[in-house]
């Protein structure tokens, strides 16, 4: 069976700052080249990641992350019919969590795989009522 790994922003960016927790993404993508797991980031998490790194390091450096990320295993996906109304569902129930944090979320529920993610502050919540598979990285 196909395991899909959500990545959320807090994942990726993990990854590359080399921060607590990046060692977990980086099995995730060992893992994704050698069996059939997939690792994928939706593109408004990617986003998040984007805007980030250029604000801290200017363009040229959120444009090498961007496209790093194009280069590698990690599947970017765009905005399904399913994931929009698994999204508001999500939004509308647990108003304190952000909307690209409901995306990943929903992206998560819809495929039916584990979103991957640090962000205990805004998920603890969602991770209680079991709607979704986590795992932490720290």
């Amino acid at each position: 069976m196909n395991k899909s790994y959500v990545l959320d922003a807090c994942a990726l960016i993990a990854l590359v700052k080399e921060e607590r927790g990046a060692e977990i993404v980086a099995d995730l993508y060992e893992e994704a080249r050698t069996s059939n797991a997939s690792l994928l980031i939706n593109i408004v998490n990617l986003v998040e990641v984007y805007y980030g790194f250029r604000r801290e390091r200017g363009s040229d450096y959120a444009d090498a992350i961007l496209q790093s990320v194009e280069d590698s295993i990690v599947e970017i996906v765009g905005i399904s019919r399913a994931v929009v109304r698994a999204t508001g569902r999500i939004k509308s129930e647990y108003k304190h969590i952000s909307l690209a944090d409901s995306i990943a979320l929903a992206e998560a529920s819809v495929r039916g795989g584990v979103l991957v993610t640090s962000d205990h502050h805004e998920l603890d919540a969602i991770d209680n009522a079991g709607e979704v598979e986590f795992l932490w990285i720290r």
